[in-house]
């Protein structure tokens, strides 16, 4: 290889270089110099402006024209002024960095004012109990702020789904995600009518649920739903057997109300049924208590204004106004 070609190619990298620099990130500060230097009518001027040096400025202007391999000021003692180049990019670049300053100044208005929306997803009777009601409260307090909940048992990555935040049990919670426990802990009730009962009598422990029929609940995923049981240190878990398998909580409380079988359902489902008298509860010094629901979201870091007051407001919420029936 001769010492020309070697030179050849040492320039073509030279100015391969200056074309990936050209396109760098940085090239968009640069542009804003320019501009702000040829709108002050100097490098003082827009150094003041800016907070920095004017041979910081220099250096900067020295690297674009560089990179661009064009003069882009007329430069003396006593004026800077566009060169003919530098005129017709300063014609084409005004716009263009007047949307990306708004499109900033929207990010900044997102950031500081809370505006905007809010998806999170969340199980149904986390959305039903907990969140329905907590967020027409938050809704009426924040009239820019929109919010969208999607009811979803699956365990999912809320980042790549595109939600703000999502809700699940402490044991179901990433370790990288922030966590804020909403309302008190959970329970379980096995319920039926009392009409069912008195047809076919009250189980006194989980084990004589073998001789009943059991509404059973199927997960989207195709899992049943298991029946735990815990009292004295001993635990037990029962896939029940019965007819009529639901694939939702609502449809498992009417089934119970309509005397179709035991239902084993978070209680606060079952709430008004048990005081009106529709519904009875057994097994219940058998019913152990669950972790509360957690809302979990990635960072505070770079969070919107309104997440930011979601979870302040969340954190303050009186949970015992949102145990209400569904």
């Amino acid at each position: 290889m001769t010492s020309n070609h070697c030179a050849d190619k040492t320039n073509k990298s030279t100015q391969l270089d200056k074309v990936s620099f050209a396109m760098d990130q940085f090239r968009l500060d640069s542009l804003d110099v320019f501009a702000a230097i040829v709108r002050c009518g100097g490098f003082r001027a827009a150094a003041l402006e800016r907070g920095v040096s004017s041979s910081a400025l220099s250096q900067t202007i020295n690297a674009l024209e560089e990179a661009l391999g064009i003069r882009l000021l007329n430069r003396t003692t006593r004026s800077v002024a566009p060169t003919d180049a530098g005129q017709r990019l300063l014609q084409r670049l005004g716009p263009a960095l007047t949307d990306i300053r708004l499109a900033v100044d929207d990010l900044n208005q997102l950031k500081e004012n809370p505006s905007g929306t809010l998806r999170i997803n969340a199980p149904g009777p986390a959305i039903d109990h907990l969140l329905c009601p907590a967020m027409f409260t938050f809704m009426d307090t924040y009239a820019d702020i929109k919010v969208e909940l999607i009811s979803d048992a699956a365990v999912i990555d809320i980042v790549e789904q595109g939600f703000d935040a999502g809700v699940r049990f402490g044991k179901q919670l990433a370790q990288d995600m922030i966590a804020v426990p909403l309302g008190p802990s959970l329970r379980y009730a096995i319920v039926a009518s009392p009409d069912y009962i008195a047809k076919h009598g009250l189980p006194l422990t989980p084990n004589d649920l073998a001789g009943h029929n059991c509404i059973r609940r199927r997960f989207p995923g195709g899992t049943l739903v298991s029946w735990k049981f815990e009292k004295g240190g001993d635990a037990l878990e029962v896939l029940p057997e019965g007819r009529l398998t639901v694939s939702s909580a609502h449809n498992e409380l009417q089934a119970a109300v309509a005397g179709c079988g035991l239902a084993h359902i978070f209680e606060d489902y079952a709430t008004p049924d048990l005081t009106n008298g529709r519904l009875t509860e057994v097994l219940k010094d058998w019913s152990p208590l669950l972790p509360s629901w957690y809302l979990y979201y990635p960072s505070k870091k770079h969070s919107s204004a309104a997440m930011r007051e979601l979870v302040s407001f969340l954190r303050s919420y009186d949970w015992e106004l949102s145990r209400m029936p569904a």
